[in-house]
């Protein structure tokens, strides 16, 4: 499928509300707001991308984000809970409490090579895009044709420019356009292809795959920051499993962490590891239960940290934690060149992969005293995940289970401590006090 943008506006099928299953109920009380107040000021508003893909999906859509042909200043003049935001375009959030809706003006693409609102590079990157204009022009410039329909609000009607519903009930991701041409406008439209597979449990269409094939390298260019935030939205969503497997088969990954994908190729203990972290972690986000960024990049960097730990005992001479916490130095500044990772996530990864030689002692006070160390349960949790696939002794995983559910007298017991353990404090000698001298006015 290749659908062209051309300079004449293609007019939307529009899909009456009997005719299609989004629900207002699914939607938002705060999105309803905005898109009620917007209609009601004589303006066009559309709830647009995933959140109209999701709720024909029947998926309950948590995003929701609304495009409007009112400029920026105009929607801020509406609401008094609003912010602008942004340098490359200019976007209003409308703050409910902790909830944000995102409301952009409607954009349009910019032939003119001399026009100072839009700008690409030498690969064809878009690095400013700053035009405004009307629906008819802004479907052109989303990505995927499932994330491309525009829910009326004026009529609850679903304006489709793209066949995006078509594709969708074919379970398919297509790009608009050419997909060698927004592949290189946006090169991170192939990792968000590879998220929006996984959580949805699309196919990624043929004409997107041999694209994906050619642009690869291009990944090379977009900002580290930028994929940092790329990295938390494709792991951190609830399909980091299935998002895994995909990068690796369109040969991504690599691209994000190229220390590691050396070790997955080679090692298959390691892979098993990956993926009992990446199911770990799913699992967790189903539950509802908190995860942390920095323990799955502890999780990806570990087989190319305890690579460079060993030479480093071996040409150095240090110890292993010490040798753990300086190899996590080096990995991490390596790293820091594809992925951009904040310093309140890399510290405390570093110091969770310095203890783990701590979980092979399970004697003394030095060993009890771990238990209340700030970094215990994320290395624990770590050390579980070595335990499962063979690489510590199981029994080792077993026993820091099992201790932190006993009493304080039956750790005392597990750790062989006990009040009269180590060595007696030997007794200061007093000084005999110096007798004060008779005083001169005695007799």
């Amino acid at each position: 499928m290749n659908i062209g943008r051309s300079k004449k506006p293609k007019k939307p099928t529009i899909i009456p509300r009997p005719k299609h299953t989004v629900s207002r109920s699914e939607i938002s009380d705060s999105a309803l707001k905005v898109l009620y107040r917007l209609h009601k000021s004589g303006f066009q508003a559309f709830l647009v991308g995933g959140g109209v893909r999701d709720a024909i999906l029947g998926l309950h859509p948590k995003d929701f984000d609304i495009a409007t042909d009112a400029h920026p200043d105009e929607v801020n003049a509406l609401f008094s809970n609003c912010r602008l935001i942004g340098r490359r375009f200019r976007l209003a959030h409308v703050r409910f409490g902790r909830e944000v809706i995102e409301v952009a003006t409607f954009r349009a693409s910019s032939d003119e090579e001399d026009d100072p609102d839009s700008a690409l590079d030498n690969d064809g990157r878009i690095l400013r895009d700053n035009v405004y204009g009307t629906v008819d022009e802004d479907v052109w410039r989303r990505d995927f044709t499932c994330n491309a329909l525009y829910y009326n609000i004026a009529d609850f009607s679903i304006w489709d420019y793209v066949g995006g519903v078509k594709d969708i009930q074919k379970r398919r991701l297509v790009l608009i356009g050419d997909a060698e041409t927004r592949l290189r406008e946006d090169p991170v439209r192939m990792l968000r292809a590879v998220r929006f597979a996984g959580k949805l449990d699309f196919t990624i269409h043929r004409s997107v795959q041999k694209a994906m094939r050619k642009s690869v390298e291009l990944l090379r260019n977009v900002p580290p920051a930028r994929l940092f935030d790329e990295f938390l939205k494709m792991f951190q969503g609830g399909h980091a499993l299935k998002t895994f497997q995909l990068l690796r088969e369109h040969n991504l990954f690599r691209q994000l962490f190229p220390e590691t994908d050396e070790y997955l190729d080679s090692d298959e203990s390691f892979v098993r590891f990956v993926e009992a972290a990446l199911i770990n972690t799913d699992r967790r986000i189903a539950e509802e239960k908190s995860v942390t960024p920095m323990f799955l990049i502890g999780v990806f960097l570990w087989a190319p940290v305890r690579e460079r730990a060993k030479q480093l005992r071996e040409e150095e001479g240090m110890t292993v934690a010490q040798s753990l916490a300086a190899a996590g130095w080096d990995i991490t500044g390596l790293q820091q060149s594809r992925i951009s990772i904040p310093k309140r996530f890399t510290a405390p990864m570093r110091e969770m992969l310095s203890l783990q030689p701590r979980y092979e002692i399970v004697n003394g006070r030095r060993a009890m005293k771990l238990l209340e160390h700030r970094r215990f349960r994320a290395a624990y949790d770590f050390f579980v995940l070595r335990a499962e696939v063979g690489e510590v002794d199981q029994k080792l995983a077993d026993f820091w289970t099992d201790i932190q559910t006993q009493p304080s007298e039956a750790r005392d017991k597990q750790f062989a401590v006990t009040d009269s353990a180590g060595p007696a404090r030997k007794k200061r000698r007093r000084r005999p006090r110096k007798r004060r001298a008779a005083s001169s006015e005695s007799s």
